[in-house]
């Protein structure tokens, strides 16, 4: 899919949806290509959030971050799609997974989820070059190749990026979230990233098998994560520290990357996205 940009702005639940809104029309204003709207498990197969988002902004990509395939309806999906498709061509990007059997009462058989699903959207008239997959493992990698534009994995390491964009090949779209502080102190960048990544993700076993599977240990799972996970996982620093660790999964084979900022107690992510912009390199392709 053409049109994201090297770098996107990919915005929290716990903002809440009305700041969310004024956040994408800044995030256009600043260069980012794409921004992408994280849901949880809500049920979103109305797709009203994102409506309002584009209707809110000019240009900007918009995508789902994403939609979880246990708690919406891929037919009604289907059809809010053909709506937002009519309304903006060409500007809305459907992202879909499976979550995680934690977190999801019934969770069983996910790749079986993941093609009656697709199934669906495609009996529903959405493109594949119009969605991508929560990809992390290889089955899944290789299913994002096959039957969407490529994969929008979370919480990954560019180690993960090289493995990825081995298996999907060149073609398909590889755009890896990446949360990042943007903070000299690495003293409180550590706490704040290890409070993000202790609970829930270090408890949720298709993030932890992932980071195994890419250079990590059970000693750099426990107790909220080590130093050098948190380092990679949660990258901190100057702005431009920031901005090198984003380019290093572009340099590893991504596409895009979409950025995500941890801010400090009482912020918003809009201070640390201001700062990156006039840091990363052609923000916009």
């Amino acid at each position: 899919m053409r049109g994201l940009g090297r770098y996107g702005a990919w915005l929290h639940p716990l903002d809440g949806d009305a700041a969310r809104i004024e956040y994408a029309v800044e995030a256009e204003d600043l260069g980012y290509g794409t921004v992408w709207l994280g849901l949880g498990q809500r049920d979103e197969s109305d797709l009203r959030l994102a409506e309002r988002v584009l209707d809110a902004t000019r240009h900007v990509v918009v995508g789902t971050a994403i939609v979880n395939m246990w708690t919406n309806d891929p037919a009604t999906l289907a059809r809010s799609y053909r709506r937002l498709e009519a309304r903006h061509p060409g500007r809305f990007l459907l992202g879909a997974g499976v979550g995680h059997p934690e977190s999801i009462a019934g969770y069983r058989s996910p790749y079986q989820r993941m093609e009656s699903f697709l199934d669906t959207l495609d009996a529903g008239g959405v493109p594949g070059d119009r969605r991508v997959l929560a990809a992390l493992g290889p089955r899944a990698l290789r299913l994002a190749g096959a039957r969407a534009a490529g994969s929008h994995p979370y919480l990954t390491v560019p180690a993960h990026t090289r493995t990825a964009r081995r298996l999907l090949g060149p073609g398909p779209l590889l755009a890896p979230e990446q949360t990042v502080v943007v903070d000299p102190d690495p003293v409180e960048a550590r706490r704040r990233g290890r409070a993000f990544v202790g609970d829930p993700y270090l408890r949720l076993s298709n993030y932890v098998n992932n980071l195994l599977r890419h250079g990590y240990d059970e000693t750099d799972i426990v107790d909220g994560g080590s130093d050098r996970l948190i380092d990679t996982l949660i990258p901190h620093g100057t702005p431009d520290t920031v901005a090198a660790a984003l380019a290093a999964h572009l340099a590893a084979g991504a596409d895009h990357v979409a950025v995500q900022v941890l801010p400090a107690p009482g912020e918003g992510p809009m201070p640390g996205l201001r700062a990156l912009a006039h840091r990363l390199d052609s923000i916009v392709v």
